[in-house]
């Protein structure tokens, strides 16, 4: 069985769009939520956030270092192993049918990811906030 972190109390999950602008010391009100949920240990990212951020990396030394920090953070994983995937792909299926088309599909694996753990999802992505009108279960974190 995989290592439970029960001691993670409350976690935002935090997408990629945000973990790129902190690391590009970009000043936004997301990174300085960002910054302000991290000594906390609040902030979370998923597989596919991972991915994103590590595969940005201009190195193997970047590379190497991003992959330390970011194995040390809180992992949220999908609740089920195939039926998680088919609520992504029917939330994109939804904002297509209310007439918008998301420009990443692992947008919609991040934000079932949030919701399956009923948890906040900060982020820097319009599309997120499209995503929230079609699935009202998806909370967003609030900056003001």
């Amino acid at each position: 069985m995989p290592y439970a972190r029960a001691w993670v109390l409350a976690v935002i999950l935090v997408d990629s769009s945000v973990w790129i602008d902190l690391l590009r010391d970009e000043q936004t009100p997301q990174t300085l939520a960002l910054r302000a949920l991290l000594p906390q240990r609040e902030a979370a990212l998923t597989a596919v956030i991972y991915q994103e951020v590590l595969q940005g990396a201009a190195t193997p030394e970047r590379f190497a270092k991003l992959k330390r920090y970011f194995r040390t953070l809180p992992f949220l994983n999908p609740a089920h192993q195939i039926e998680t995937w088919e609520a992504a792909a029917a939330l994109y299926m939804r904002c297509r049918q209310r007439g918008y088309t998301p420009r990443s599909p692992h947008d919609c694996l991040v934000a079932r990811i949030a919701v399956e753990h009923r948890t906040f999802l900060l982020h820097d992505d319009r599309d997120f906030e499209l995503m929230a009108e079609v699935e009202p279960r998806l909370k967003l974190f609030p900056l003001a």
